[in-house]
Order: C-alpha cells, then structure tokens, then sequence
C-alpha cells in the first residue's frame, strides 16, 4: 500500500521504517525541514536501538521517503496516519494543535478518497473533532471525497520500538466501518501472526481509552511497586525477592514491577496527566491516579533522601557521580526524567556533579545549560575521579558488571546509590563500599 504518514518522531519514524520493511510504500513527512532535511541523508533526530539501519535500508530499497511538504503527503497515501506530538501542560491540559493542523491540511489538499487513521495519543472524542476538521475543509472548496477516519493507538516502548513495531504483541482498530477495518487489517497483515488473538476490532472512543487506560494501568503497578519497597524497608524485608514473589503468580505477571528511582518518558507522566485532567473535567476525580503521580514525584527524591542520611546531612561541597541521565536505558529522551530532579536537589544542597551517559549527554547538556557545578564526562570511569559517591540512575547494560574494587578505591567516601536496584548488596559491601538501593531490607529512616 501506498502509507503517509505526519510526524517523524520515535513513534512515527519507527512505524514508517517498520512499514517500508514490510513492503509498503511510506512517505513520512515533518514540520521540521531540518529533520526532513538529515533524514534524507540518513542523520538520525534520536537514538533508537536498531532503527538507523532500518530507515538507511528503507531508503536504499525506495520504499521509504521523506517530505516537509504537507501536501505531497496528503496526496500520496491510500492510508493517512497522524502521529504528531500532543503534548500536555501540567495540570495535564492536552495541545492537539499539531493534530488539528495536519486534519485541515489534509482537508485542503486531498483530491480522492482516504482513510485518515488517529495515532497520536489523544483525548477521547478526537477522532471526532479530526473528522470534524476536514469535512470543514472539503466542504469549503465543495470536494465530494469520502475521508473515513479511524484510531490506532500506538504502543511502542522507547528503547524497543523497532521490536515492538516488527513483532506488536495486539493491535487496536478503532473503527466501526468496515472499509477502515479491512485496509488496517490488510496493512497489518505481515506484522499479525494470531489475528484472532493480536488484532482488537472497536469503537473509536474505547480504542482512545485504551492508550491512556494501558498507560495508567503501568504507572499504577510502577508506583505500587515504590509503596511496597518503602514497607520492605521498615519490615526488614527485601522487595526484590517480594517482586519475584507476585511476579511469579499468573495473574500479576512479572513486568512494570520494578521498585526504583520513579518512571519518565514521553508517555506515563503526560498520559496519567492528561487521564486525570478530563476525568476531573468532567467531575469524576481519579483517586487512585492523583496517588500514583503523588507516589512518583516523591521516589524522584528518594536517592537524594538517601544521600542525605549517609553523610548526615552534609551535602554541600560534595561530589557525586552520575550513572545515566535517559528515563531509560536505550534511549537519549530526557523528558520527566528523575534524574533531573537528583541534579536539581544536588546542586540546590551545594553539591557538583559529574555525569555520564551512553545516548542522553546532548540532550541532558540543553536542559542543564552550562554551569560550573556540573562536568560532563566522556566515559563512566571519568565521573568517578575525584568524586565522594556513586548514583546509578539508570540501568545501562555497560553499567551492569562494573569492577567494585576499583570503585572503592577511586571514591573518597564509597558509597554506591542504587536507583535501580541492579546490583548486589552484599557483592557491593564486600568490596567496602556502602551499599544503598530502593527497598531492600533496611531501613535507614526508623
């Protein structure tokens, strides 16, 4: 099929190059000239495990192409997929702006019939107001065209989007009209192995819900998670055995329950926001939501708490060393990440910091600004000259194994502060260094 599709984020971009594998024709078009520009000499906007190869494979088979010009793209596909940005504001506010704007383009510029398809994750009732928009439009210049528009929300996890694009594990049409059904259908067909089981047929609404109910749903269990380890640690007991125990039980499943440093991303934080802000809208507060985002922002300042009570207090002229930056390993996206607030609360004591990692360095270094109580280090060994202690803040795979001995020695005062519960208490402590991660069998505020 002939695909177009609007936004060459994470999503959008790993979707396009997944498609050109597959065999469809994609042409992926952005606002960005910039982007579009790099892109069509294979200069890749983020860091994406797998992904630079396939989009340089995309392009070399003609398959896959990219446009700034919004109406090349609204002519060229048989199937229209918006997946544009929707940002939210704090109080969890929506911007479908992005969205409304590719809808009135497509409107202006569409010369035959097309199925529209809403990937964007947006409020429920957009799809609604996308229709809205571009019937407007064809009305205005008199196009008779029919412009079915459905939703398919999107799942991909930063850090796997190409496995999760090539192998999705359930795919959601939200559409009642069988024509919408049968392209989607057809488009998904080499990715669907068991389509009685991976392709979910429903209504446009509830495939909207489904997005913001799936990500809730995650954050809840990540948040839970942090709850209990904050028990395990005035019981005396270790949540990392508790995560194997629930995990074990069929019924709860092992994934999203690790306790750690708190989630972020482009997804979680926004979409809990944004469930909340139109539950409360309509005046259906979500109690258990405001817990899960209260719970959250306060394990982002459980390594610093911890810190705190190693050194009594006395952080101010102390250096730390950071391990990650990313909210997650195999990525550079910084948004809501927690160790933004462990910068934020280091310096606001007085300390310096020196990070490191694999993917996030640029994009942490535009946030941060630069300052003098921050050095960006080239290598993981690097932040450790010179500095008091360690934090890991996120799990990369070249922080799993690390050489303790040699932590102890280059330290001043070892100490290891394990936001991800990666390693081994008693492996760490043997090597005489202080051990400290997220629930695991003492407390240190009794």
């Amino acid at each position: 099929m002939k695909v177009s599709i609007f936004g060459a984020g994470y999503v959008g971009l790993s979707f396009a190059a997944c498609l050109a594998e597959a065999g469809h024709e994609v042409l992926c078009a952005d606002a960005d000239a910039a982007r579009v520009e790099g892109l069509q000499r294979g200069l890749m906007p983020l860091h994406e495990p797998d992904l630079e190869a396939l989009v340089a494979a995309g392009i070399a088979a003609g398959r896959l192409r990219f446009t700034a010009d919004e109406r090349v793209a609204s002519l060229h596909g048989d199937i229209l997929f918006i997946v544009v940005n929707t940002p939210a504001d704090a109080q969890g506010d929506v911007d479908l702006q992005h969205v409304m704007a590719v809808a009135r383009s497509i409107g202006r510029h569409r010369d035959r019939d097309a199925l529209v398809v809403c990937k964007s994750t947006a409020p429920v009732g957009t799809a609604e107001q996308v229709e809205a928009a571009m019937q407007s439009e064809l009305s205005h210049r008199g196009a008779p065209h029919r412009i079915a528009v459905a939703v398919n929300p999107e799942f991909l996890r930063e850090g796997a989007a190409v496995r999760d694009g090539r192998q999705p594990d359930r795919v959601v049409i939200g559409s009642q009209d069988p024509w919408a059904i049968d392209l989607l259908t057809r488009l998904y067909a080499p990715f669907v192995r068991d389509p009685e089981r991976q392709l979910l047929v429903m209504d446009r609404r509830s495939a909207e819900l489904t997005k913001y109910a799936a990500n809730a749903m995650l954050a809840t269990r990540i948040s839970f998670m942090n709850e209990m380890a904050r028990v395990a640690e005035q019981a005396g007991a270790d949540i990392e055995m508790v995560r194997r125990g629930i995990g074990a039980d069929r019924r709860i499943g092992p994934d999203f329950l690790q306790a750690g440093a708190g989630y972020g991303g482009s997804c979680l934080a926004k979409d809990v926001r944004a469930l909340r802000h139109a539950a409360d809208r309509d005046g259906h507060a979500l109690r258990i939501l405001s817990a899960v985002e209260a719970v959250n922002h306060e394990q982002k300042g459980r390594l610093f708490d911890l810190m705190t009570h190693h050194f009594e207090g006395r952080i101010a002229n102390r250096t730390i060393a950071l391990w990650g930056l990313a909210f997650k390993p195999d990525t550079d996206d910084m948004r809501d990440a927690p160790s933004l607030v462990l910068l934020e609360r280091l310096w606001a004591a007085g300390a310096c910091v020196q990070v490191y990692d694999p993917a996030a360095m640029a994009n942490a270094r535009a946030i941060v600004g630069e300052r003098g109580d921050v050095r960006w280090c080239a290598t993981a060994d690097e932040t450790l000259q010179g500095a008091d202690a360690l934090a890991l803040v996120t799990e990369w795979r070249e922080f799993r194994q690390p050489d303790f001995a040699r932590i102890a020695n280059t330290l001043k005062t070892p100490a290891i502060f394990d936001g991800r519960n990666l390693y081994d208490a008693a492996e760490v402590e043997a090597a005489g260094i202080a051990y400290y991660g997220i629930g695991r069998g003492r407390s240190v505020f009794r």
